[in-house]
């Protein structure tokens, strides 16, 4: 599932957060969206799915096209497309009911009701995020047991269980312990074999890691936008050298 940006501005009210953003995110992949704090990264990641239409105020122009089809035509279904592009937010947010359910939330809101293949769901979605192991024995418990790292983990084989093409990430490792967060790296090396992964992190070395595509944000404008390994070793534009070796942001 590739996504094509085109000219892409945001406005909150008079506030113009993003200008004319261009880019294209390869289908299985990382890309990682780094930048300083309110440089626009994460306003740019919650286009891809229509997130920003919940602020008061916010309006978009331009184009995001979903292989092809533009996400913001007036004939498009912005529930089915948050099932095709999911989010994992900053904090992990479980349900307060069991394992279990936390898993099948999303595949009975669509209607499914026969227990084998929400059971079949739960533990491939389980299996998918690495977690299976560390849960299998206690599906019915409460998942707001779990570690923060696990929570995490659960958070996203949630989301697998509807089935998405895209999966886009707004810090998810910023909450996590480093042991944590070292799996959710592992993690997202395992599923950008079958999706479309789009990250926004301050962590350098976290995006140097995980991404093989990086987007450079500065004040609304993407600088700069490549493989990661040139990104990081031969940037074009004074300013993405600068922010990556750490001279402001």
């Amino acid at each position: 599932m590739e996504i094509s940006v085109r000219d892409l501005n945001l406005h909150y009210g008079t506030y113009h957060a993003l200008h004319n953003i261009s880019c294209d995110l390869r289908a299985r992949s990382v890309t990682a969206l780094i930048g300083p704090s309110g440089c626009g990264k994460s306003s740019f990641l919650r286009s891809l799915n229509r997130m920003n239409d919940l602020i008061e105020g916010a309006r978009v122009e331009g184009r995001v096209l979903l292989d092809g089809e533009d996400i913001y035509a007036s004939a498009c279904d912005v529930v089915e497309l948050r099932r095709r592009v999911g989010m994992v937010f900053q904090r992990p947010v479980p349900f307060p009911m069991s394992i279990f359910d936390n898993v099948a939330y999303g595949p009975r809101a669509h209607g499914l009701r026969e227990r084998q293949q929400l059971e079949e769901i739960v533990e491939t979605s389980l299996r998918q995020a690495y977690l299976w192991d560390e849960v299998k024995d206690r599906l019915h418990s409460s998942a707001l047991r779990l570690s923060g790292g696990q929570q995490q983990r659960l958070v996203i084989a949630r989301l697998l269980a509807v089935r998405p093409e895209v999966i886009l990430m707004d810090e998810p490792a910023s909450a996590l312990d480093p042991l944590s967060a070292g799996h959710l790296e592992d993690l997202i090396g395992q599923l950008k074999r079958d999706y479309t992964i789009v990250i926004v992190t301050h962590n350098m070395q976290q995006a140097a890691r995980v991404s093989d595509y990086t987007g450079f944000f500065l004040s609304g404008e993407l600088i700069e936008f490549g493989r990661t390994d040139v990104i990081f070793t031969n940037p074009r534009d004074k300013r993405t050298e600068d922010y990556i070796t750490g001279r402001f942001g």
